[in-house]
């Protein structure tokens, strides 16, 4: 039913038809109870419309039931409404432009940039290359290939110059166009000693800025193995979780999805131990974190700010911890509502009818919006702003990637990660050495490099 009221006097009472039930009369002092919530300066001379849910029953029962039910509405401008969600959570509406009831914490002011290490050691595209395929994981590889091919023929051998020169033409190729115990607890056990070693190579050889996104890759393949991934209709891969710096999209550290993790504690989320793991290595500096809805909440919130880190990233309106007053649908145009809890703030706009996003901050101590058609918040500007990290990444390492068909799935986890290595490779080159060099510049000549000492090997020998 709708009920407009022009004056507190004068009244006019319009009644919708009712779908499915009987009509039903208002009773005369649940109407007198309405009119007395109701303030005449609050309509700016409009009529105010209060609306009723056409299903619910009007009987006293049943109106102390809506009554639990319903989120509180703003009575007035200028008091303090605040509205619990179903966890529990205390919400305050804020009005836009004033300050929410926490301090964010310090933030990381700095720029990424390559550790003290990685500046001595890198002169050259190859030494680049050298910090994330290292000497020793190119000797472990090394080892198990041969191993592997005399099990066939007890005079195969390969040297470490042929394993590099192998590198080369998987690089060239991308510009121009087993352990059975271990597998039985470790489904990654294949390759995951030299995944490891390259991880730890990507933490160590690089400060990421403040700026730090998270988001999945799914890197193409066919491989036969158990973890692979389904994620469209002729989208499927080996799903990893990566996280990159902003700025220069270094691949600061990355993890592969193997399915359910039996050493994730009972009770906690798969977003939240994820975004905890990739960023253990970057925490308690002030930084920032951006994430999807799939992966943003409240409680993540909190534990990252118990760590002075931030989060900005988009939520769902699904949630409990979200209030309830925020899942409606019909908004006006370009409209912004404020929320803030403790140490979060939570943004909803609408920039368009019947589209609302929400998007939840702990670095954001003020929400504004600007001063254009679309009055963005300066939440949603940020969050555009940085979302995009790893699927740029993403794009840049499929641009020239070395991938190649293959059944195996170590195989096409090894050409993920000569592809990530370059990438990185060529950002701390241009950082240690002061020179800016188009990537495809850079993948060329570092294919040469790597093939150099074989093609001198080989030359010296045909002599």
């Amino acid at each position: 039913m709708d009920y407009r009221f022009s004056s507190l006097k004068n009244f006019v009472v319009k009644e919708a038809p009712l779908q499915g039930t009987k009509m039903q009369r208002i009773n005369t002092e649940a109407l007198e109870m309405i009119l007395d919530g109701a303030n005449p300066c609050d309509s700016d001379g409009e009529d105010i419309n209060l609306k009723v849910d056409s299903d619910s029953e009007l009987s006293q029962s049943s109106s102390d039931e809506e009554t639990a039910l319903q989120p509180k509405k703003r009575a007035r401008l200028g008091t303090d409404v605040t509205e619990t969600a179903k966890d529990g959570t205390v919400w305050h509406e804020e009005q836009v432009g004033t300050g929410p009831h926490f301090t964010p914490p310090s933030p990381y002011n700095a720029d990424g940039e390559p550790t003290a290490e990685a500046r001595r050691s890198i002169t050259s595209r190859l030494q680049s290359f050298l910090c994330f395929i290292t000497l020793d994981m190119l000797g472990i590889i090394q080892d198990c290939t041969v191993q592997h091919a005399k099990e066939t023929d007890v005079d195969w051998f390969m040297g470490l110059s042929e394993l590099m020169a192998f590198i080369s033409i998987t690089i060239m190729r991308g510009i121009i166009r087993r352990h059975p115990q271990r597998a039985q607890t470790d489904k990654f056990a294949a390759i995951s000693n030299i995944w490891g070693l390259f991880v730890t190579n990507c933490i160590t050889s690089y400060i990421p800025g403040r700026h730090i996104t998270i988001d999945e890759q799914l890197f193409p393949s066919k491989t036969r193995c158990c973890f692979l991934q389904y994620s469209k209709p002729g989208k499927f891969g080996i799903k990893f979780w990566v996280a990159c710096d902003l700025k220069t999209k270094y691949v600061c550290n990355i993890l592969p999805y193997l399915g359910k993790d039996p050493t994730r504690p009972r009770g906690e989320r798969v977003s939240e131990s994820v975004v905890m793991r990739l960023m253990e290595p970057f925490l308690d500096k002030g930084r920032n974190v951006t994430t999807d809805n799939f992966f943003t909440s409240l409680s993540l919130a909190k534990q990252l700010l118990s760590r002075n880190t931030t989060i900005l990233g988009t939520v769902n309106k699904i949630p409990q911890e979200i209030p309830l007053s925020t899942r409606q649908m019909h908004r006006n145009e370009f409209t912004t509502q404020v929320f803030s809890t403790t140490g979060a703030t939570l943004t909803v706009y609408a920039p368009k009818r019947k589209k609302t996003v929400y998007v939840l901050s702990s670095m954001h101590s003020m929400i504004q919006t600007q001063d254009t058609a679309k009055k963005k918040p300066n939440t949603i500007t940020l969050y555009n702003t940085t979302k995009c990290g790893v699927a740029v990444m993403d794009q840049m390492v499929r641009e020239y990637t070395v991938r190649a068909g293959t059944w195996r799935w170590p195989v096409a986890v090894f050409y993920n990660m000569i592809d990530m290595a370059a990438l990185n490779a060529h950002v701390l080159y241009q950082l240690c050495t002061g020179r800016q060099e188009k990537r495809v510049d850079f993948l060329l000549e570092l294919a040469r490099e790597l093939a150099q000492t074989h093609v001198q090997v080989a030359l010296a020998v045909c002599h």
